[in-house]
C-alpha cells in the first residue's frame, strides 16, 4: 500500500469509537489518546509470526483502521500522528532509546510530541505505560494516569522514568529532535531480524479498558485484568486463545500451534 492511504479520519474516528472529533486542546488530545489505548491493542501477533511489518503510513493506517488489528510503537503511534495533524494538532515525532532492558543508545521507539500551548508527550505504543499526556517542559512528579511518571534531564536528554515505591525507573530517553518516519525503518527491521527478542518469542495483546486505568493483557496461556487497582488473571488453553483474542480484542488472527 502506498504512503497516500485512502483512509479518512471519519474511519479513524470510528475505529477508535468516537462520532466526532474532539476540540484541538489538552482535553481534546487525552480524549483521542485514550480513546486510541483503548479501543487499538499494543500487540505483537505480525512480528511473531514472522509477518513482515513497516514503518509507513500506508501499512499503519491499513493494518490499524482498515484491518481493525493493532501494533507496535512505529505502528500505534505513527498511525495516532497522523490523526492528530489531520485533526489540526501540532505533531513531531520523537526518537527514543528503550531502556527496560538497561542502558541503550539505539533508537528503538517512536513517541510523539504534540505542541498547544504547552508541550506534550503523547504515546500509545509503549504497552502498560502512561494515558495522559505529560508536560514536556515539568520536572518532577507528574500524574500519568495509572502511575506517577517524571522526566529527568540528562546529558543524553530526557528520560521518561515511572515511580515504583517512589524510585524513578528508567523507561525510555529521547530528544525532542523531530524523525520522518522513515527514519525508524532500520530498528524496526532490526527488531524483527533478530529471533533472541521477546517479541518473537512471547505473543501478547493489550489495551486499556473504557479509558483506563483497568487494563487487560493477553499472554499465551493467560488473561490478566487490572481493575480498581487490583490485579486478577485465568488460565487460557492454546485452544481457545484466539477466540479470547477475538471477544477481549476483536481481532481474528489464526496463529500456529504452539506447544
Amino acid at each position: 500500500m502506498s504512503e497516500l492511504s485512502p483512509i479518512t479520519v471519519d474511519q479513524y474516528l470510528d475505529r477508535i469509537g468516537l462520532d466526532a472529533a474532539p476540540p484541538v486542546d489538552l482535553p481534546g488530545l487525552t480524549t483521542l489518546m485514550q480513546a486510541h489505548l483503548t479501543t487499538v491493542a499494543f500487540e505483537n501477533l505480525d512480528v511473531y509470526v514472522g509477518r513482515r511489518v513497516h514503518t509507513n503510513l500506508g501499512h499503519s493506517l491499513a493494518k490499524i483502521v482498515g484491518a481493525g488489528r493493532g501494533g507496535w510503537c512505529f505502528e500505534n503511534n505513527g498511525a495516532f500522528g497522523w490523526l492528530l495533524e489531520q485533526l489540526g494538532f501540532v505533531v513531531r515525532n520523537l526518537g527514543a532509546a528503550v531502556l527496560l532492558g538497561g542502558p541503550n543508545t539505539t533508537i528503538d521507539h517512536l513517541c510523539l510530541e504534540v505542541t498547544l500551548d504547552e508541550s506534550w508527550l503523547v504515546d500509545v505504543g509503549f504497552g502498560d505505560s502512561f494515558t495522559v499526556p505529560l508536560d514536556l517542559n515539568r520536572r518532577g512528579p507528574q500524574d500519568g494516569g495509572h502511575a506517577t511518571y517524571e522526566l529527568i534531564d540528562s546529558s543524553q536528554g530526557l528520560t521518561l522514568t515511572q515511580h515504583d515505591d517512589g524510585v524513578p525507573v528508567p523507561q525510555f530517553r529521547f530528544r525532542r529532535v523531530h524523525h520522518e518516519l522513515a527514519e525508524f525503518t532500520a530498528s524496526s527491521d532490526a527488531l524483527q531480524d533478530d529471533p533472541e527478542l521477546h517479541w518473537h518469542q512471547k505473543r501478547f495483546a493489550t489495551r486499556l479498558l473504557d479509558g483506563g486505568p483497568d487494563r487487560v493483557t493477553l499472554l499465551r496461556d493467560r488473561i490478566t485484568f487490572r481493575r480498581g487497582g487490583e490485579t486478577s488473571e485465568r488460565p487460557v488453553a492454546l485452544e481457545d486463545w484466539e477466540a479470547t483474542l477475538q471477544e477481549w480484542f476483536r481481532m481474528d488472527m489464526p496463529l500456529p500451534p504452539e506447544g
